[in-house]
């Protein structure tokens, strides 16, 4: 089973999560933050991952700490769960309709983080989540799970559905990309032989 569980504590956040790569998509979320906590349990949800995160943050402040850190341990968990990668299909995408929002997401399990970052969220608060922190969500999941994440943006006005298209589409795609091809199941996706 691949799986990891992160515990990480710093002076901003106590965080402790489980991941879980071949689940059925449960999830018991509680970071503190209503709108994140409903895009990590879509996030689930669509990836079929089984995830558990509990967050103690500076809320008081805002939610960027928050958001950040949860988005570092989901990567550290992911890169920790994926292991040496044998067998997975290394790449996977979508284009996620969610009604009027269009979102393309494309995934390379590669060992290299990059994000690919092009949503032109309208609104700068859903409710009293900061919009311009789901870049900073993608951000440190890409980096610490060392994937290449893109997401871009085809259509869509409504904020809310911009976003909740990311999610999806990300673990859509994510999930693609981490599934075993059964016909390479002891092989590296990769001539290098290594990823």
């Amino acid at each position: 089973m691949r799986s990891s569980i992160i515990n990480r504590k710093t002076g901003e956040t106590d965080i402790s999560l489980t991941l879980c790569l071949d689940g059925t998509g449960k999830s018991i979320i509680d970071t503190g933050c209503g709108f994140l906590d409903h895009m990590l349990t879509l996030f689930a949800k669509h990836s079929r991952y089984n995830l558990e995160v509990k967050c103690v943050g500076d809320i008081n402040v805002d939610y960027h700490h928050t958001v950040e850190d949860v988005a570092i341990c989901l990567g550290k968990a992911f890169c920790e769960a994926i292991g040496d990668k044998k067998g997975i299909c290394r790449y996977g995408d979508i284009t996620l309709p969610m009604d009027e929002a269009l979102i393309l997401s494309a995934v390379d399990i590669s060992g290299r983080a990059y994000l690919g970052y092009a949503l032109e969220i309208p609104a700068y608060k859903v409710g009293d989540f900061d919009t311009e922190l789901c870049q900073e969500f993608f951000m440190a999941f890409a980096r610490e799970a060392k994937i290449t994440l893109h997401i871009r943006q085809l259509a869509g006005v409504n904020s809310h559905h911009i976003i909740e298209g990311a999610f999806k589409a990300c673990a859509r795609a994510l999930s693609k990309a981490s599934a075993i091809d059964e016909k390479f199941s002891d092989e590296i996706p990769s001539t290098k032989g290594v990823i």
